[in-house]
């Protein structure tokens, strides 16, 4: 340990005892108590609502009487490595493989397995975001498969796509939007080697693909917001027995009031259903 002398200046001690002289200037700094009470609420308060970003946590303090902005708040989640959990951006970034043009424009749709459609949407769970990939026939509003995933890979859509091939056959046409899932080498090749006509939504075109984005509407109001499940084990065991019900026993509006599965199976012969018509869109 250095000591200050007469006889021997700092640098000379540090020479002798070969150290870094500059090592011995520093002082460690005292932590502020104060800030580390806040980095402690800011933790429970991301804890308990992980979908809050900085601004909220520090709207939320400053309502709970700290004073303090959304600047400090930002260092002190970024020194915790803490983040808001929301779906990142660039989700439909393209991924190897040019669109395909839409080919549902003025189609008749008026038979099962003509065309089906695909989308992937979230869901929050308390741990985080899980996300749904879904194949619906457009003629009998039938769900051929679906499938949960912690990540939005390629794989599982495809595990969703052999799951429905093999059960129901190969389709005519298959309509995706322009997701990295589905404009990827792996989806685009599947679907090419089985013959299969792709078609993708324009960019930005909701209603090119409204038949999905109905099923998100129906079965999140109907049972996710119903009923709270803590876990994906409880998610995908709610979600099956809904798509049991939709198929089987969900009487539809569009469909005359019969079900999915009484359409597919031709024990109700549909009207030529022309993809997205303005009347429907609007009802």
């Amino acid at each position: 340990m250095l000591e200050i002398s007469n006889q021997l200046s700092i640098r000379r001690q540090c020479e002798l005892l070969q150290i870094n002289r500059t090592s011995q200037y520093y002082h460690p700094r005292v932590q502020n108590s104060n800030e580390a009470i806040i980095a402690n609420r800011i933790y429970e308060i991301w804890h308990e609502l992980p979908f809050y970003g900085y601004r909220r946590i520090t709207a939320q303090l400053q309502r709970e009487g700290y004073e303090i902005n959304h600047k400090r708040v930002s260092r002190l989640m970024h020194v915790m490595n803490l983040e808001a959990l929301y779906p990142k951006p660039k989700c439909s970034k393209k991924d190897g493989s040019q669109p395909h043009p839409y080919l549902l424009k003025e189609l008749t749709i008026s038979n099962a397995n003509q065309v089906w459609t695909t989308d992937l949407t979230y869901i929050k769970l308390p741990s985080g975001f899980v996300y749904l990939v879904a194949l619906i026939d457009i003629y009998s509003r039938k769900i051929m498969s679906w499938k949960l995933s912690i990540t939005m890979e390629v794989i599982f859509c495809l595990e969703m796509l052999d799951e429905a091939i093999a059960k129901y056959g190969i389709p005519i046409i298959i309509n995706t939007d322009q997701g990295a899932q589905y404009t990827s080498l792996s989806w685009v090749s599947a679907l090419q080697a089985m013959a299969i006509q792709i078609s993708m939504d324009g960019r930005g075109r909701w209603a090119d693909n409204v038949y999905v984005e109905r099923l998100w509407r129906t079965i999140k109001q109907e049972n996710i917001y119903l009923y709270s499940c803590e876990t994906i084990k409880s998610l995908r065991a709610s979600i099956d027995e809904f798509v049991d019900f939709y198929n089987r026993r969900r009487l539809h509006q569009s469909l005359n009031y019969h079900t999915p599965n009484e359409v597919y199976q031709g024990l109700w012969k549909a009207k030529e259903l022309v993809h997205y018509s303005k009347r429907e869109v609007a009802n």
